[in-house]
């Protein structure tokens, strides 16, 4: 069978939104990937205008709803790595992909530019897969 909408489940991590012309960190919605074995970021990037702005990107999981008791995602716990998922300056219209294979029950990830001034367009989405109970709803939940 060549459906895969059945088997994912992605949820709103980074919304569209206006350009940020400032060093505001872009924080994604919390991820609970209970009742799923998979899960996975995927930061979509724009328009990049400054030429020199840097990012930092961490992943945090925890136990909490809240996300009250996060900490940063071990290396060993990360498929790809923070680094790989982290944009560059030329990333103009680029995706970058990160998994989570950690047993927290809750995710969220941060993008943080470092010297920016120009416009930066950023959206972000969760793709939980590998469901324990299926198919997914269409549309997501």
């Amino acid at each position: 069978m060549r459906d895969i909408i059945s088997h994912i489940d992605p949820k709103r991590g980074i919304s569209p939104a206006a350009a940020v012309t400032d060093n505001t960190a872009f924080v994604s919605q919390i991820n609970n990937r209970l009742g799923v074995e998979a899960v996975a970021f995927l930061l979509l990037m724009g328009s990049i205008a400054d030429a020199d702005v840097t990012f930092t990107f961490l992943m945090e999981h925890g136990d909490a709803a809240n996300m009250s008791d996060a900490t940063a995602v071990p290396d060993d716990m990360l498929n790809g790595t923070e680094l790989l998922a982290t944009p560059l300056f030329s990333s103009d219209d680029k995706v970058f992909k990160i998994g989570y294979t950690g047993g927290k029950q809750y995710q969220r990830v941060t993008l943080t530019p470092v010297a920016n001034t120009g416009n930066i367009f950023v959206a972000g989405a969760w793709l939980n897969s590998r469901l324990n109970l299926g198919p997914a709803a269409n549309p997501p939940a």
